[in-house]
């Protein structure tokens, strides 16, 4: 080994999921009951070690992959925790990473497997070491990114109705949303179309069902809500 590296002091590299979802007009997160120590029973992020063949990158989507089944997810890295005593099992740092899912394409089955359950974003227990920091600066982020990008159509269904919509951003950014600016904004964005398709859950007159166009906006990408 190299000389500069041998009397160097070593760590363990970990990452952590922060994974959001949309149902029933919520906001959720999806969190499991550790069957192990440290913690053991207690609530916590999905998490995993950071493999020698990887990068960090590559162990957050094997993390998320794992849990949910689901791969080419919206992913975005919140940041490394690193307090010298986050994890009293031993030093680890950990790369922080937030996603958002369709939760109707998860595996349910993995999901289960694991223990997971999805928990509304304003009802949380208690979570385990700093894993409570990351979810508010995930959500922080989100909420910022949200308004410039349209990245909220991760957390839906390929077609949606407009109430849904309005619904999501209302969950994202926790406070009511103006119908009638909201829908004005709405009709400005040409990669946001209508289908021939009604939604008739809701009320025997039904919604039309749109869907977000990615070609459209990657043509003209302005966003803003």
């Amino acid at each position: 080994m190299n000389s500069f590296y041998k009397n160097k002091d070593r760590f363990y590299v970990a990452v952590d999921c922060i994974i959001f979802g949309f149902r029933e007009g919520e906001l959720k997160l999806l969190l499991l009951k550790r069957d192990f120590e440290p913690a053991k029973g207690e609530w916590s992020l999905m998490g995993g070690f950071l493999k020698n063949d990887e990068s960090i990158d590559e162990a957050a989507s094997r993390v998320l992959r794992d849990l949910t089944g689901l791969e080419k997810v919206y992913m975005e890295q919140v940041g490394v925790f690193g307090e010298v005593n986050r994890d009293p099992g031993e030093r680890v740092l950990s790369a922080a990473y937030y996603a958002l899912i369709n939760i109707n394409e998860n595996d349910h089955e993995i999901v289960q497997k694991h223990n997971a359950h999805w928990v509304k974003i304003d009802e949380l227990p208690p979570l385990i070491f700093d894993h409570q920091n990351m979810v508010t600066k995930a959500r922080d982020i989100m909420r910022r990114k949200a308004s410039i990008e349209p990245i909220g159509f991760n957390l839906l269904p390929e077609l949606f109705t407009l109430p849904q919509l309005q619904q999501l951003y209302e969950a994202i950014y926790g406070e009511p949303v103006d119908k009638r600016n909201f829908r004005k904004r709405i009709a400005d964005m040409d990669y946001i179309e209508k289908t021939d398709k009604i939604d008739k859950s809701g009320s025997k007159r039904g919604a039309f069902l749109y869907k977000f166009n990615n070609k459209s906006y990657k043509k003209d990408p302005k966003f803003k809500l």
